[in-house]
């Protein structure tokens, strides 16, 4: 093997040696002789040989954190146990490596004290806890080149005598709300009845044919007893004529 081979072999084995392939979802951070050089890929890229430049992959696709199970005592003096689930991804893979060893774990604890720090209104305010939340840690996730896209309670733990409560006071709302609605539906119903009973009080043919109407509604139920009222009218004539009769029989006695 004549020399030129050998050198043409081993410049072969360096470029071959300082080949990297970096997936869609993964960035390679390089560094030459400890400084950073850049961000290569996704896809092949080299790298110098020898040491001279390393290559460190990050992977950037979204991930979850778990954090772990918080017990605390709120502002009302409850007792409660939850747990939250944290969603996050990397978007400056330089900064993951260069700003924080180890991100994820970092990430971790973090979460773990953004958890710890709001805890007053998980009860009534859920939404806005969870809010808070993402906004207690990606002021401190920013630097590091991730993003916090998502940190939300996952489990709420409560004490059963809390959990009682709380039934009981949704059991009130719904009887509030029940009672509020058959009042404004009798309110209604009588409103309406006060106005047609002050239309058919200037239409005495009105009244008289819805009376008929209520007689023949009655009678078409079987077994029934009808009660027929006399009207006013009737009631009056009756009075005047006995009346009339009355004194009549006087005169003559």
């Amino acid at each position: 093997m004549t020399p030129l081979m050998v050198v043409g072999a081993v410049v072969l084995i360096l470029l071959v040696s300082g080949l990297r392939i970096a997936q869609e979802y993964e960035r390679g951070v390089v560094f030459r002789l400890g400084r950073f050089r850049g961000l290569r890929g996704p896809g092949l890229f080299w790298i110098v040989p020898l040491a001279i430049e390393r290559a460190v992959i990050i992977d950037i696709r979204t991930r979850t954190v778990s954090a772990e199970q918080q017990e605390t005592i709120t502002r009302d003096s409850v007792t409660i146990k939850l747990n939250a689930v944290l969603w996050y991804r990397i978007v400056d893979a330089g900064k993951s490596v260069i700003a924080v060893s180890e991100a994820q774990n970092a990430v971790y604890q973090l979460a773990l004290t953004g958890l710890r720090n709001i805890l007053d209104e998980v009860l009534q305010e859920r939404d806005k806890i969870n809010v808070l939340l993402k906004e207690s840690i990606s002021g401190s996730t920013t630097p590091w080149g991730i993003e916090v896209e998502r940190f939300e309670m996952k489990d709420v733990e409560l004490p059963e005598a809390m959990q009682q409560v709380m039934a009981m006071q949704a059991e009130a709302i719904r009887e509030k709300r029940a009672r509020i609605i058959k009042a404004e539906a009798e309110l209604e119903a009588s409103e309406k009845l006060a106005a047609a009973s002050a239309k058919m009080a200037g239409n005495p043919a009105a009244l008289e044919l819805r009376r008929m109407q209520m007689i023949a509604e009655v009678g078409a139920e079987n077994n029934s007893t009808t009660v027929l009222m006399i009207p006013s009218e009737f009631a009056t004539l009756s009075k005047t004529l006995s009346e009339y009769l009355r004194e009549r029989l006087s005169d003559k006695a």
